[in-house]
């Protein structure tokens, strides 16, 4: 079996929760940290131009997003399970709103005016101009919007009132037993807990903090350096796994074969293009080829992302 790989970068939220759904799996993984900025080469040589991070390689199989990178990490080690037995469908929806509704809300909160000066104090004035640019591309294109600062310090006491019920009614976790949905909720909030401004959004409610320090002590697993040559080695060297075997026709008529393009809906919408190898319920495989990294699968999750012909 191939080693866990994750590409990543330590202030990257989506990243966090990578980190402890590995950690939460009691699982051993190599940490490739990347940078948070475009251009990504070695990255892109893998990926065939996905931008969001984190990305896990196993060999010559890239997986995408967290919510895929979360059903290959079941795979992978079955329990503790992220996926509850008859809450499945709960689970998932509710990490999905956490990933895009309380996401949303957290990036709106901390890239406020008031803490870009203290989160960049230290770095050189190009480096500012640089990832402002970049995270302002970042949502063109996509159907997700900037909140409106003061629309989300309005509406973000009613999102916490909802999850602190949720854990009065539910107990140590939002679902009674750990799930996705406690690692997609989270990762938001750690992002507010960076800054000393933010983190009373999270602080203020006693019931919320007791169950934030429950999920972060799952930790981040058994973690290892790799160079990113390294990993794009492994993966030049590694044949893709043998494809899944699923009865199902595309609505929209793609085909195994085509030629195509996949890309996310939301936001960092760059697309990468290959042959469609695999198309099912949860996940989609375009096969590609780079003159670096050799032939590579990569995986996309269904939900969230689009197919369009080449």
């Amino acid at each position: 079996m191939s080693e866990l790989i994750l590409h990543h970068y330590p202030a990257s939220l989506f990243s966090e929760k990578a980190r402890l759904m590995l950690g939460f799996k009691g699982l051993s993984w190599r940490s490739v940290v990347i940078p948070p900025i475009m251009p990504k080469p070695d990255v892109t040589a893998l990926t065939g131009g996905y931008r969001k991070t984190p990305v896990l390689q196993i060999g010559a199989d890239i997986y995408c997003d967290t919510a895929l990178i979360a059903r290959r990490l079941e795979q992978e080690k079955s329990s503790p399970a992220f996926y509850p037995e008859g809450q499945e469908f709960t689970a998932s929806s509710l990490a999905a709103w956490a990933d895009s509704v309380l996401f949303l809300h957290a990036v709106s909160l901390v890239f406020q005016p008031a803490l870009m000066a203290v989160r960049f104090a230290k770095a050189p004035p190009e480096a500012v101009k640089a990832f402002s640019a970049d995270r302002a591309s970042f949502f063109e294109g996509g159907t997700a919007t900037r909140i409106p600062l003061e629309l989300a310090k309005h509406q973000w006491p009613t999102l916490m009132g909802r999850l602190q019920l949720q854990l009065e009614r539910n107990g140590d976790f939002l679902l009674g037993a750990p799930s996705i949905a406690d690692f997609a909720v989270v990762h938001t909030l750690w992002f507010l807990k960076q800054t000393p401004v933010t983190s009373p959004l999270v602080d203020d409610y006693p019931e919320i903090l007791a169950w934030y320090q429950r999920v972060i002590g799952f930790g981040h697993g058994a973690a290892s350096e790799l160079s990113s040559a390294d990993a794009l080695e492994i993966a030049r060297r590694a044949a893709p796994q043998p494809l899944p075997v699923e009865d199902f026709i595309d609505p929209n008529g793609f085909e195994v074969g085509q030629q195509v393009s996949v890309s996310a809906v939301d936001y960092g919408v760059n697309p990468v293009q290959g042959e469609l190898v695999f198309n099912g319920r949860e996940e989609i495989i375009l096969c590609r080829e780079d003159e670096r990294a050799g032939d590579v699968h990569v995986h996309f999750p269904r939900y969230g992302f689009q197919i369009k012909a080449a």
